[in-house]
């Protein structure tokens, strides 16, 4: 049967891999970027779900991050990584929330970070920001416990996206490295040995998204190559 999916920040990335992996699926996919649907705006995630239709899997993955040491972090970027990657995450699962208790069937996966368990230097924002969602998946999975719906995340090490490229960026700009250097200092970061491909992710969201995961609620599925376990 095909559900209806609704992917945040769906336009690319990890977010396009995601919806295209539901796709071959045979499921119904809205794969909203912010131009559709703001994730930080209440009115326009209520105005957004309403229209969407009865949402049966929920995938948070609009997501944003930035660079600085955290005594050079400024209050701006702060709100702003809190306010698209736990504060979305929220409005939205909020949003499908009481249809799925409804219906009594429902899938909601984060996509949160290896930085949602470990901290990590120059980023104070985006790791705070990453805990925040998955507490937020921890919660919600509590209450969910014993129905039909569960909320689960998915915590990737980097991945080959524009948004590492940017951080790939800012290594080169930092410390004169080449690019290929900057890569594999950030793919060290993690036993994997290497980047992450947006396609590995949307693996494991759709395993945790599968019928066939009904058991599975408020866990978290890292992929790091067995650095974090949980």
């Amino acid at each position: 049967m095909s559900r209806l999916v609704v992917v945040t920040g769906g336009t690319r990335g990890i977010g396009a891999a995601i919806a295209e992996r539901f796709r071959s699926l045979g499921d119904t996919v809205l794969a909203p970027g912010r131009a559709a649907c703001d994730v930080t705006d209440e009115e326009a995630v209520s105005a957004y779900f309403a229209s969407a239709g009865p949402v049966d899997v929920l995938v948070n993955n609009a997501g944003i991050s930035s660079s600085a040491p955290a005594a050079k972090t400024t209050l701006d970027d702060w709100h702003r990584q809190l306010d698209v990657n736990a504060t979305g995450a929220f409005l939205c699962t909020r949003a499908v929330l009481p249809g799925m208790r409804e219906r009594d069937r429902g899938r909601i996966v984060t996509v949160a970070s290896t930085a949602s368990h470990a901290g990590y230097r120059y980023t104070a924002g985006y790791t705070a920001s990453k805990h925040a969602a998955l507490g937020l998946v921890r919660a919600v999975a509590a209450e969910l416990a014993g129905t039909g719906v569960t909320a689960n995340a998915v915590c990737p090490a980097f991945v080959r996206t524009d948004m590492t490229a940017s951080s790939v960026a800012r290594i080169q700009e930092r410390t004169g490295r080449s690019p290929g250097d900057a890569e594999a200092a950030l793919a060290a970061a993690s036993p994997l040995g290497r980047l992450l491909e947006p396609a590995e992710v949307a693996f494991a969201v759709s395993f945790l998204a599968a019928p066939e995961a009904a058991a599975i609620n408020g866990q978290t599925l890292v992929l790091d190559g067995g650095g974090i376990q949980r």
